[in-house]
Parts: structure tokens; C-alpha cells; sequence
């Protein structure tokens, strides 16, 4: 099973891009945090294979998030999206 993390700090749209997401690949373990540092911090447990980040978010951008993720996980595809 492909899992999928969602880094979105606006709780609209990040249920959005979930519903759709699931509505269109029923398969895949969709899970869910508001910002990059907590993403850092779960990445070693979750180990999803695809991230979908937000441009904007507090603290990091989407953009550093990336560089950081790249550096410890390169195999992981990244997804920068934003509703800026």
C-alpha cells in the first residue's frame, strides 16, 4: 500500500485534496500534519512514499520542507501545491 503524507496547515483544504485523493486512489494510506517541523519529526515513522506540501506554511516553506526531506530521504517524490 502507497502512503501519502499531506503537509497543509489550512484544515479546508487539506480535507479537500484527502476526500479527493481517496475518491480517486482508494488504496492509499492517507496521513496528516499541519506543518513542516512536524513533518520532519514523523518522517522516520510514517515513511510515506509521496508528500504533498503546501507552499506557505508557518515556520518553513514548502521549499525548505523539500530540501530537508530530500537530504535525509531522497527516494521520496515531493509534491509542492499550493492555494496561495
Amino acid at each position: 500500500m502507497k502512503r501519502v503524507l499531506l503537509v497543509e496547515d489550512n484544515v479546508y483544504f487539506r480535507q479537500f485534496l484527502k476526500e479527493t485523493l481517496q475518491a480517486r486512489l482508494p488504496s492509499l494510506d492517507i496521513l496528516e500534519v499541519t506543518n513542516g517541523e512536524e513533518a520532519l519529526k514523523r518522517m522516520e515513522t510514517l515513511l510515506p512514499d509521496t508528500i504533498f506540501t503546501d507552499l506557505r506554511l508557518p515556520g518553513a516553506n514548502g521549499f525548505e520542507l523539500t530540501k530537508k526531506i530530500k537530504a535525509q530521504y531522497p527516494d521520496t517524490i515531493v509534491v509542492i501545491i499550493t492555494n496561495y
